[in-house]
């Protein structure tokens, strides 16, 4: 068997132990010198997040290749003023995110964050915040730091 080939069944079956992915078998992989393409189609960006990494955190894998798309089906949809107001309100819970420096916007079900903070570990709270709402496909983090 080529390493080719042993790598894609490591790959296909961390997917497939992962409770979080709902239908592994729909992620096309592939393998070559230490990168992975993933290709297909997922149910939410959760699950798009947690396939990549899983992939990442692989011995074998030194890149990774997401070209999966999010396809959320209609009894998971929501309104893009639904998913704002919510993703503004988890920001505001946060004790570790200025939400008043931060703005959201949603079109389509992507969700855009935007504004100004004074440490990194804010803009990557700000996102892992949002990353997991029912209805979001995709999520831009253009959340500046500026050093103070």
């Amino acid at each position: 068997m080529s390493y080719n080939a042993t790598a894609e069944d490591e790959i296909r079956s961390a997917l497939a132990d992962d409770p979080r992915i709902s239908s592994p078998n729909e992620i096309a992989v592939s393998a070559a010198a230490g990168t992975v393409v993933l290709r297909g189609t997922v149910g939410s960006f959760s699950e798009r997040r947690a396939a990549v990494g899983d992939v990442r955190k692989l011995p074998a894998v030194d890149d990774v290749d997401d070209q999966l798309q999010v396809r959320i089906l209609d009894a998971d949809r929501r309104a893009d003023a639904d998913i704002r107001g919510i993703a503004l309100q988890i920001l505001h819970w946060d004790t570790e995110v200025p939400d008043e420096l931060l703005d959201v916007k949603v079109s389509d079900g992507w969700l855009t964050l935007s504004g100004e903070v004074d440490y990194q570990y804010q803009s990557d709270a700000a996102y892992y915040d949002v990353a997991s709402l029912q209805g979001v496909r995709g999520i831009t983090n253009e959340v500046q730091v500026i050093t103070p």
